[in-house]
């Protein structure tokens, strides 16, 4: 069924006014399908690409039926479960924007919130509850909670419920539910296990899919650069050259790991772009401070992991750089898919390199087209190459390649390192030069004259460390030892010590020569009786006796 307004979608007339005064007047395809069955109180199985606009497909109906009614205390009347914070976050403005009109109260349960704050939420009732799996299992949460009094429970991007792990916590949760409720099950695609969850919690649902599965919108325009090199430093110079090239309002780029997030971010900061951060490692705070300063603009680049990938609603995102491309290619999708949303045009820009051409082959026949270039494509070698390899999820190391850069000056330029700098300059990762060494006529060369570096004098590792341990006076006055050469004249010897001359020995006929208490010159000292009386036995003698 399709329509043209949201009047003819069912809703009621406190609805239609908050989505007049938020400025929408056509419904997606998504959310004109599904919104007049959930209005009805059936069971819904939307799939549907990211930013189709499938969180007003549910928020908007919820809102119509949670008119009527009151909650009680720690007895929500709705359940919606999401696999990130950011995505929950996202649901709970949707009911703020949409729910300006009606009194429901809304809880949000997840990760990095104090569970003081929570809990007191769910003391006073809560209308919707809005929670991520591993916090709404949590003892300190789940056992203070009764979920027999859910209505409506929503299960939204279930695909990436099943990348992240949850289907286990989500089967959990519903069998807490009671068995007379109306489930929304959202999702971009329907894998065998996503199925089979499909088939044990609904109840013959209405099947609404608006696209095909993991497919992009047609006003993105997708381009792809080629890297020779695998080096990091190459990429990020790489990308620099592309966001410079395109005239960028505000971008998301996307890395497979959270440390290539802070190393990118870093290198960005470094060259003068107004960079931020999103990663699974940034508590609660950090994470929606850095959200709402890219949503007001603040910030015009965002590095993220695929954390930020799906469920985001930045409405006006113009282009998305892949700084790696992701391992698989539904999460290319999901990627791109944070721009070109509602109609409106976006880029997107990947950079691949020889290691990643497995992955390219995928995205070309997921597409079903092959890719645009920008610059040369990789050659036929190139392909047979990177065929051979393949960097798994598990993050193997990158390979070297033939063509790496010999000398690194340019990495070292693009780390902040200089060849003479040094070592607390430079960082820790590799063992500094040593410094050239002076020859006889004050000049300095190089180690290679004869000498072991080992044996010639040390310079200090850095000033600092050369103030904080001063020589000794002693070493101080001492002159630098010369390196040996052949045209240099032999040193003067040193004075040795005379030795005094060693006797023959004495024959056994020869008197032997007398000792010094033997010898005749000394004074006997005269020997009196009392002289053999042990010192025990003596008296001391008395005067006046």
């Amino acid at each position: 069924m399709q329509t043209s307004t949201f009047a003819e979608l069912g809703l009621s007339a406190k609805v239609q006014a908050a989505i007049q005064a938020a400025g929408y007047t056509t419904p997606t395809p998504i959310q004109s399908q599904a919104i007049p069955v959930a209005v009805t109180g059936r069971d819904v199985l939307g799939i549907a690409q990211t930013g189709t606009g499938k969180t007003a497909g549910f928020v908007l109906p919820m809102l119509a039926r949670l008119e009527s009614g009151r909650a009680r205390a720690r007895m929500p009347r709705s359940l919606i479960l999401a696999p990130t914070r950011e995505l929950a976050a996202q649901v709970a403005q949707s009911f703020e924007k949409y729910g300006v009109n009606h009194r429901l109260t809304v809880a949000l349960v997840m990760g990095g919130v104090s569970f003081d704050d929570q809990l007191k939420k769910l003391d006073r009732g809560a209308d919707v509850l809005i929670a991520t799996p591993g916090r709404l299992l949590d003892p300190k949460i789940g056992s203070k909670l009764l979920l027999t009094g859910v209505e409506i429970l929503v299960i939204d991007e279930a695909d990436r419920m099943l990348d992240m792990g949850f289907i286990p916590d989500i089967e959990k949760i519903c069998k807490l539910l009671p068995a007379q409720r109306q489930t929304l099950f959202f999702s971009a695609t329907m894998p065998p296990e996503i199925q089979r969850l499909v088939d044990t919690f609904l109840k013959d649902p209405v099947r609404i899919e608006v696209a095909p599965p993991a497919t992009a919108a047609n006003t993105i325009t997708q381009l792809f650069r080629y890297c020779p090199a695998t080096e990091d430093w190459e990429k990020r110079e790489a990308l620099r050259d592309l966001i410079r090239a395109e005239q960028v309002k505000n971008a998301i780029i996307f890395c497979n790991r959270k440390r290539d997030v802070a190393i990118l971010l870093k290198s960005l900061l470094k060259h003068g772009f107004n960079a931020g951060a999103l990663h699974g490692d940034m508590d609660q705070m950090s994470r929606t401070a850095t959200l709402d300063a890219f949503r007001e603009g603040r910030i015009t680049l965002l590095a993220a992991s695929d954390v930020a990938a799906r469920g985001l609603d930045i409405p006006d995102v113009s282009h998305i750089f892949n700084f790696d491309v992701p391992w698989q290619a539904d999460d290319y999708v999901h990627r791109i898919g944070r721009t070109g949303r509602a109609g409106k045009e976006g880029r997107s820009l990947t950079i691949v390199t020889v290691e990643d051409i497995k992955q390219l082959k995928d995205i070309e026949k997921m597409l079903g087209a092959p890719v645009t270039w920008i610059g040369d494509p990789p050659t036929e070698e190139d392909i047979a190459e990177g065929s051979r390899k393949r960097r798994g999820r598990g993050g193997a190391k990158r390979a070297g390649d033939s063509r790496r850069s010999a000398s690194g000056r340019e990495g070292r330029r693009e780390r902040g390192q200089d060849a003479g700098a040094p070592r607390s300059a430079r960082g820790r990762s590799r063992r500094p030069e040593r410094a050239p060494q002076p020859n006889g006529n004050g000049a300095h060369e190089p180690a290679a004259n004869g000498v072991h570096p080992h044996n010639e004098e040390r310079q200090p590792a850095s000033p600092v460390r050369a103030e904080r341990q001063p020589a000794s006076p002693v070493r101080a006055e001492r002159p630098p030892r010369q390196p040996a050469s052949p045209a240099r004249e032999p040193a003067a010897a040193k004075p040795q010590r005379q030795r005094r001359e060693r006797k023959p020995p004495r024959q056994p006929w020869e008197p032997r020569e007398p000792r010094p208490r033997d010898r005749d010159d000394r004074v006997p000292t005269p020997v009196g009786l009392g002289d053999h009386v042990p010192a025990f036995l003596r008296r001391p003698v008395r005067s006046g006796h």
